[in-house]
């Protein structure tokens, strides 16, 4: 709950306000200016004075400053500082600063009051804000071609995230599934982390206010649908999803499906996350023989774990060296291997990497004589790749269902791709 907003500049002097509660004092400014921009302490971006609470943000030359008595959610109000500040760039041509402010002062106070009311968020769609309030704060041509009911629909939020009457000559949906995996794999060969982060992005070519419901073979659904058997998979569990504000929460919670009315273009429509039965992509079997204190012998094996028919992309391994490396000879069976002397790393690059293969590198490493008693601490190999119509934790689209009150057809395109987040392997002696 947010009391106050005030738009303060460099020298503390407070440019704009709007009060929305009566439990903050005008007078609390003066304290923010004396004890944050005159004393320059910006270490934290909540400060407490008395029973007020100040949240704020600095953008170009200004402050943007929330004030509030009540124990409110701080990421909230800063989300929020952000988000005004966002609108405020697209109505004034992508700048937000001193100057804007003194330009806008009308506009500005019409913004504010559709953007919150009472201390809560309301309206924050720059969109649908766009509708009905222009530069010169009166109604657009577009919005006056809309009934009351419309506009009042778009102002409450049901759906914000779509203007009517969209058309487009050819309907189509763009599914893309991207996870990034995560390993660290120590000397044993144990797993000491092992998860998969994901996103399912979707951009929307469709006519109209279409319903969608999309499923994937997330177990709970599978097992309720009794059809664990489908395309030989026992469904996977995926945990902590996020999902976009269209899609209806409520529907997800009591039967696991994913409705929504899609917003036009692209967008993320829920990242996940996965931790069980993970497929790696690789497996690496590094072993590094230090020889007294001036050579090193390198042995990597490097196996990939998906299909044959697959290829995994721009495939960058990176095995660390001790700084101190004077010389290194290093053969490969595929792809090109060389140390560089500012990372000191040798960085093995394939670009097309087959399913099911392996590939290899060899190497010796010449050390300079070095009076430090300090062993050398070894950092794990790391891994960068890319592999296209692969998902690491086996979730795949089962299907997309659009429905529209014009029932046209609907083309539908899904691709899948696995890229390395933190994958590292620890390497043997």
């Amino acid at each position: 709950m947010i009391s106050a907003v005030l738009f303060v500049n460099l020298k503390g002097e407070v440019l704009i306000s709007r009060f929305y509660r009566d439990d903050v004092r005008r007078g609390d400014a003066e304290q923010f200016r004396l004890s944050v921009i005159q004393a320059k302490d910006f270490t934290v971006p909540i400060r407490h004075f008395g029973e007020t609470h100040f949240f704020y943000i600095k953008h170009q030359n200004i402050y943007v400053c929330a004030l509030t008595s009540f124990n409110a959610n701080a990421v909230m109000v800063l989300q929020f500082l952000n988000t005004l500040v966002g609108i405020f760039k697209s109505y004034f041509g992508g700048t937000f600063d001193e100057d804007s402010i003194k330009n806008n002062f009308v506009l500005i106070y019409e913004l504010l009051d559709e953007t919150m009311d009472h201390g809560y968020p309301q309206n924050t769609q720059t969109e649908v804000l766009k509708l009905y309030i222009t530069q010169e704060g009166v109604k657009s041509e577009r919005a006056k071609d809309l009934n009351a009911s419309s506009v009042t629909i778009q102002a409450t939020g049901a759906t914000s995230w779509r203007a009517p009457n969209i058309r487009h000559a050819k309907n189509e949906v763009f599914i893309d599934v991207v996870e990034s995996v995560n390993l660290l794999m120590s000397q044993k060969g144990t797993v000491l982390r092992n998860d998969v982060s994901g996103q399912i992005i979707i951009k929307s070519k469709l006519s109209g206010t279409p319903e969608c419901k999309f499923g994937l073979n997330d177990k709970v659904l599978l097992e309720k649908e009794k059809a664990q058997a489908t395309r030989g998979s026992q469904g996977i569990e995926i945990d902590d999803c996020t999902f976009h504000q269209c899609v209806k929460l409520g529907k997800f919670e009591t039967d696991r499906t994913i409705s929504f009315i899609p917003p036009d273009g692209e967008f993320q429509l829920m990242s996940y996350r996965v931790t069980e039965n993970v497929n790696h992509p690789f497996r690496v079997k590094p072993i590094i023989h230090e020889i007294g204190r001036t050579r090193i012998e390198v042995d990597l094996k490097v196996k990939s774990m998906f299909p044959f028919k697959l290829f995994a992309q721009n495939v960058v391994i990176t095995i660390p060296m001790p700084k101190n490396t004077a010389m290194v000879r290093v053969t490969t069976s595929a792809g090109k291997a060389k140390y560089k002397a500012e990372s000191s790393a040798i960085i093995w690059k394939v670009k097309n990497f087959p399913g099911e293969t392996e590939y290899g590198l060899s190497g010796e490493v010449e050390l300079m004589a070095s009076t430090s008693e300090k062993t050398w601490s070894r950092a794990p190999i790391s891994m960068d790749f890319q592999v296209h119509m692969f998902t690491a934790s086996g979730l795949y689209v089962r299907f997309l269902k659009v429905v529209e009150k014009s029932h046209y057809q609907t083309v539908k395109w899904v691709r899948y791709l696995t890229k390395a987040g933190s994958y590292n392997f620890r390497s043997t002696g």
